[in-house]
């Protein structure tokens, strides 16, 4: 039976509207944009290359948490509506064990702003994507972002989820018809559609602003498998988006576009560049993109840094760490230098505009070492750049930013934090005593005062926020246990929000007692105060919420993409105008957020919505723009013309829109907005503009304002000042065009809350600044110089940009004061770079430093230790530290005296010169025998390096001998080869070498020599010497025919050129002697035969026959010590005895033959062994061929010896150790034994051509 489907309408038809709203639904996810046309509160000389908004459209979820950053993404900088948003989220780098420090910038947690209008970026490295960011600084950093130094903005992307909210998620108003309008209104707006890019899944967005409608769009497709951008278009519109034209022609048909750049102070400037794996090149245009000129690169840009007021002068850091500047917008550049570490170049950007033409870098030297230089753009040769930091800095700490340059140096295990004001000499940071920061970040300059986040040693998940003085060295608490959390990039940060247009205010999260709450200060953070919480919710039902049990808390992060609002904003032409996401209760939760308002700087806020929405700034802070988080596609937005209190419906599309994010039109007005989205996960990029002209009537006038006085509590004087503000009427709906800023400002009398505690000083209960326990308020400056003066504390100062005046203002400042003469007290003495090591013949710079006393008036007396001296009348002379070159290596003892007529003190510093150990060679025998003493020593080169270790490994030994000397002595109890290490370790610098040895009980040896054609082709080299030896080798055994496990062949240093044959017994794998002490025997006498017969001979190039010669043979066989009874050894105990009676008998009457003694005496000279010299060069001459033994006389000298040995050997009968003059050997001594109370005597060192036989058993070394 068979089975047909049939055909039922209701069920396909349910089948394929399901279908159609689970794709139109769930298929599309949020794409992420940057921007190019966004405001930054920035100032200039922090500020980042310009770079467009960026959008990453992904086509499924999995893919949105797999790439939180593509490769071909940027981070933008400021943010459209977004982009005045002072809010200041510092982020910092995950912090690795121990002490470190994160380059002192703050840093964003997820896609970095542009700013494109010329406020300022804070780096460079904003114009780099923001995948190539590293999140860290110091060091080295998580791959994949770029740190950046100045304040930036900060925020968490808002969830692509529909947010929890109250009333299960039903629009805003319901509930509550007096607040929300429930009539739809309609916004004028168009639509255009990017044809052909529905696959590109980036897009970068440039708006110019000011006064021109020119949008430019660069849309991309990045693939991730290939990790490059494979499609690119350019899209340009000239109506405010209401049309775009596609530049694809224009800039090439198979050109492929990576990044969009935007000059910050001229917008018209636009540059184009290519992506680097298909060409390298620049596109240029000087007409706001609508025509370009290519140039070509030489290098491979990374990013770039635009000077902040010059428009055409720019910095580009290449992939290989090379910086190049053009002064032509890029269309020529110049090498400036080389090994600059990444991100951290800066133009000189102070506040008296001085040095336009300055940068400043953190380089690498030829040793691995960071070093901070300054040179002039166009000449950054050694000649002309200066160090402004006295020696080696941490790498990747380098921070320029305002009038402030920041360093750090780790000492001790320690950071230690340096600062220079205004470019003068650098001073320490000096924070509390007992701070002991592991993690150290700045987050403004603001003001001429640093604000910086501080971790310490006892801290995890906290941060501290302190304060500078003017000059940023000394540091006051401002506030503890400020919360952080991990970004999403793996860096830190921090809930730390400055809130725009109120100079002085901030908001924080304060962890206490494991509970987040949210505090805010009006003063800097001299005096911290919990939120008060609404009186009543959205529906108007009272809210029961009592400090401090009680409180409002917010969450501080603010957006990083322009395209979506972040949980708190401001603006500065919106004074006392604050928007943020958070709750009620006893601590901040991440459940039951809803949105709340505040329009009096913070002293009372209302509920506007239960849900997370964007809240975006239109005309000045004058129009708030809301449209909720969700994941669903939309059609309407709300708008509140009274600063929240009320809102109206507006539609925007006639189609729901999936909302990628939005870009409100830079300037002062911003009155048009574009939405980017897809109306499906497969439709091209939908530009909707929204012109909001239209529901303004006219131009607000004078009557259309009231007055507003800023106040914290009730207390109008804020920062020592009362401010009068003007804001428009909540019932008027006109435009209010330019901003006009505070209507009055009138100074305050000063009051104790204007003044914070100086530093060493702290906060009691009483409300009194007193000296902290580890503080000495007498101690003087060390700056303090009789005759001048020095400010002697009160205790307190004044809060810094605080313009009270009178009042307590002469109580509480502190007073001028004589410094008094002191004696001299805590004197050292240190090198510029904090080593105790330095190189024979470099300069090295001494720093002498004196916590107490007048330095100046000091006499000062310096010995350096190698017999120089030096003395000083005053310190003017060694301001820039005392110079000395040392000429000899060794380690000096250097002293410094400093003495007034007050008194004195001295220090000590033990320096260790050295100079640079080039080469090390290991001085060995080729072959000795077993359990015999062998001497190793290291030769180096120079010989004069300074204090050395020797590490000495033997065979497979796995721990070394450990010396400091560079000669040792040691015995081989194994037959066979064996391999010797020596390691010299001279400072950071180890050099090794190696030699192989060759242990046996008995060998033979023969010099060889050469034919004298040899010498014109010898370069006396190792190399060559080994070479020839295999050459030599190989000649031998084809003469003779044997193995060549029997011959080692070693050619000897120096001329005539020579080389030492060794004649080994050979083992098999069983252990036994193939060979005995006959078989060398003859093979050494068969060698001799063929070398006496010119038969041995090689080829060293055609046309060069080497002849190899016997020049004499320069060892016997060695004495077999082991037991044996053979009828051999029997004969020569006989003849031992027979020879000691004539010995005797000569002895009785010796004094009949005059000749003996003189006879035995030289013999006994000549009896000495040799020990291993120890050069080679020294201790082997050069002996010309005609001076060697004949074999004749070779033969002679080996007959007139044997009775001598025989003589010697008599003495091993212990009756008769005392009747004779001889000498005793060694060798007899293990083999024989010898007389109680036996010393051996020395082994003298003498050349084997003058030795006999028996005393060249020893071979020469290597």
């Amino acid at each position: 039976m068979e089975k047909v489907a049939g055909w039922c309408p209701a069920w396909h038809f349910a089948l394929l509207y399901w279908t159609w709203l689970f794709l139109f639904t769930f298929g599309f996810t949020g794409a992420e944009i940057t921007c190019r046309s966004c405001h930054s509160q920035v100032k200039p000389q922090q500020q980042h290359p310009q770079q467009g908004l960026l959008m990453h459209l992904r086509t499924d979820r999995e893919e949105q948490r797999r790439f939180p950053r593509e490769k071909g993404g940027e981070r933008g900088q400021g943010a459209g509506m977004e982009a005045e948003d002072a809010g200041l989220q510092a982020t910092l780098a995950t912090a690795p064990e121990g002490p470190k420090f994160r380059g002192w910038e703050t840093r964003r947690s997820t896609k970095e702003l542009e700013n494109v209008n010329g406020e300022s970026r804070p780096r460079a490295a904003a114009a780099v994507p923001a995948e190539d960011q590293p999140l860290r600084g110091q060091g080295s950093p998580p791959a994949g972002g770029r740190p950046g130094p100045g304040r930036r903005r900060r925020s968490r992307i808002p969830r692509a989820a529909a947010v929890p909210g109250g009333a299960a998620g039903r629009e805003p108003g319901d509930g509550g018809a007096a607040r929300f309008g429930l009539e739809e209104l309609r916004l004028g707006s168009t639509t255009f559609a990017l044809a052909g890019d529905s696959a590109h899944n980036q897009a970068m967005v440039h708006w110019s602003g000011h006064n021109s409608s020119v949008i430019l769009i660069l849309t991309k497709l990045y693939d991730y498998n290939l990790g490059s951008i494979t499609e690119s278009s350019l899209w340009r519109s000239t109506d405010y988006g209401t049309t775009y034209e596609k530049l694809n022609d224009k800039v090439g048909l198979k050109t492929i576009l990576s990044y969009l750049y935007v000059c910050p102070t001229n917008k018209r400037k636009i540059m184009l560049l290519t992506d680097p794996e298909v060409e390298s090149s620049l596109l240029i245009s000087s007409d706001e993109g609508a025509t370009y000129q290519k140039y070509r690169l030489n290098f491979y840009i990374h990013s770039l840094l635009f000077h902040p007021k010059q428009e055409d002068w720019i910095l580009a850091y290449s992939q290989d760490q090379k910086l190049f500047s053009s002064v032509e917008f890029g269309r020529r550049w110049l090498l400036l230098h080389e090994g600059v570490a990444p991100n951290r170049f800066y133009w000189s950007m102070m506040g008296s505009g001085r040095d336009l033409d300055l940068v400043h870098l953190e380089a690498k030297t030829v040793d691995g070492h960071a070093q901070y230089i300054t040179c002039k753009m166009q000449n950054c040769s050694e000649a002309i750049r200066s160090k402004p930091f006295p020696g080696y800095i941490d790498h990747n700490s380098l921070i320029v930013q305002d009038d402030y340059v920041f360093v750090q140096l780790t000492s001790g295990g320690r950071p230690h934090y340096y600062v220079s004001y205004r470019r003068n000499a650098f001073s320490q940071m000096k924070l509390p005593k007992y701070a002991l920061p592991k993690d150290m970040h700045v987050i403004s300059t603001d003001e001429n005062q640093v604000f910086a986040a501080v971790q310490e040693w006892n801290q995890n998940d906290t941060y501290n926020l302190y304060i500078s003085d003017t000059r940023g060295v000394y540091f006051t608490l401002a506030l503890e246990n400020v919360k952080s959390s991990q970004g999403l990039e793996g860096n830190v940060m921090i809930d730390l929000y400055e809130v725009a247009g109120i100079k002085g205010m901030f908001l924080a999260n304060k962890k206490i007692d494991n509970q987040v709450k949210t505090f805010i200060t009006y003063n800097k953070g001299r005096d911290w105060s919990l939120l008060q919480a609404p009186d009543t919710d959205l529906r108007g039902k009272p809210v029961h919420c009592l400090l401090p049990y009680c409180s409002l808390h917010l969450h501080l992060k603010v957006s990083d993409n322009p395209y979506t609002s972040g949980n708190i904003a401001s603006r500065d032409t919106a004074p006392g105008l604050i928007v943020a996401s958070g709750n009620i209760g006893t601590e901040l939760s991440e459940n039951d957020i809803s949105m709340f308002v505040s329009s009096d700087a913070g002293n009372t806020w209302r509920q506007i919505f239960e849900e997370e929405h964007s809240v975006l700034y239109l005309d000045q802070g004058g129009v708030l723009v809301a449209m909720k988080h969700t994941s669903l596609p939309i059609r309407h937005l709300w708008l509140s013309f009274d600063e929240g209190r009320s809102w109206s419906k507006y539609s925007f599309s006639s189609l729901p829109l999936f909302v990628d994010g939005v870009l409100g039109e830079p300037g002062e007005e911003t009155l048009i907005m574009t939405v980017f989205g897809h109306f499906s996960h497969r439709s091209e990029w939908q530009l909707v503009k929204v012109d909001y002209k239209s529901i303004f009537d006219r131009r607000c006038e004078e009557e259309d304002y009231r007055p507003w006085q800023l106040h914290s509590q009730g207390e109008a004087c804020i920062m020592g000042a009362k401010r009068i503000y003007r804001k428009r009427k909540s019932e008027k709906k006109c435009l209010q065009g330019k901003y006009a800023g505070a209507m009055t400002s009138e100074p305050c009398v000063c009051t104790e809350a204007d003044f914070d505690c100086d530093y060493g000083y702290e906060r009691h209960s009483n409300g009194q600044c007193l000296p902290a326990f580890w503080y000495n308020p007498s101690s003087l400056s060390k700056d303090c110089s009789l005759g001048q003066s020095y400010l002697n504390s009160t205790g307190y100062r004044k809060v810094v940009s605080n313009n009270c005046t009178d009042g307590v203002r002469e109580r509480y400042t502190a007073k001028p004061q004589k410094c008094p003469g002191k004696a001299p007290q805590g004197l050292r003495i240190i090198t510029s770079d904090g080593k105790l090591t330095a190189e024979q013949g470099h300069n090295v710079t001494f720093l002498v430093q004196l916590e107490e006393g007048d330095l100046q008036r000091s006499l000062i007396q310096v010995d350096f230790g190698d017999g120089i001296a030096v003395s000083y009348a005053n310190l003017s002379s060694t301001e820039d530290g005392i110079k000395h070159i040392y000429q000899n290596v060794g380690i000096f003892r250097v002293t410094v005296l400093v003495e007034n007529n007050l008194g004195s003190d001295n220090a000590v510093l033990y320096l260790h010169v050295t100079c640079p150990l080039e080469h090390v060679h290991l001085s060995l025998p080729f072959v000795t025998t077993k359990n015999k003493e062998v001497n190793a020593t290291a030769i180096l080169w120079p010989s004069q390096v300074g204090t050395l270790t020797y590490i000495w490994w033997f065979g497979n030994n796995t721990e070394p001998l450990i010396t400091l000397e560079g000669s040792i002595t040691f015995t081989f109890s194994v037959e066979g080869m064996n391999t010797i290490t020596v390691q010299v370790s001279a400072g950071n610098t180890v050099l090794q070498d190696t030699k192989t040895i060759a242990v046996y009980e008995r060998f033979q040896s023969l010099r060889l020599s050469f034919s004298p054609n040899l010498d014109d082709y010898n370069p006396d080299i190792p190399e060559w010497r080994r070479d020839i030896g295999r050459v030599v080798k190989r000649a031998l055994v084809e003469a003779i025919g044997i193995s060549s496990k029997h011959i080692l062949v070693a050619v000897l240093p120096g001329l005539p050129t020579s080389a030492e044959l060794f004649i080994l017994p050979y083992q098999d794998a069983t252990g036994e002697n193939k060979r005995r002490t006959a078989d060398l025997e003859q093979i050494s006498e068969t060698l001799i035969q063929k070398l006496n017969q010119n038969l041995v001979h090689f080829e060293l190039k055609p046309g060069v026959r080497i002849l190899i010669h016997a020049a004499h043979l320069t060892a016997a066989p060695l004495v077999d010590l082991t037991p044996s009874h053979s009828g051999s050894a029997m004969l020569m105990l006989l003849s031992v005895v027979f020879v000691g009676l004539a010995v005797f008998i000569i002895y009785k009457f010796k004094r009949k033959i005059p000749g003996i003694n003189i006879y035995a005496q030289m013999q006994n000279e000549k009896d000495q062994e040799m020990v291993s010299p120890v050069s080679q060069r020294e201790s082997i001459p050069n002996v010309p061929q005609s001076e060697l033994m004949s074999p004749e006389q070779l033969v002679d000298e080996k007959l007139e010896v044997q009775p001598i040995e025989q003589l010697q050997a008599m003495v091993q009968n212990p009756r008769k150790g005392n009747a004779t003059k001889v000498v005793w050997t060694e060798d007899f001594q293990k083999a024989c034994g010898s007389p109680r109370g036996f010393k051996p005597r020395p082994e003298a060192e003498v050349f084997p051509q003058l030795l006999s036989p028996r005393a060249q058993k020893k071979s020469l070394p290597m």
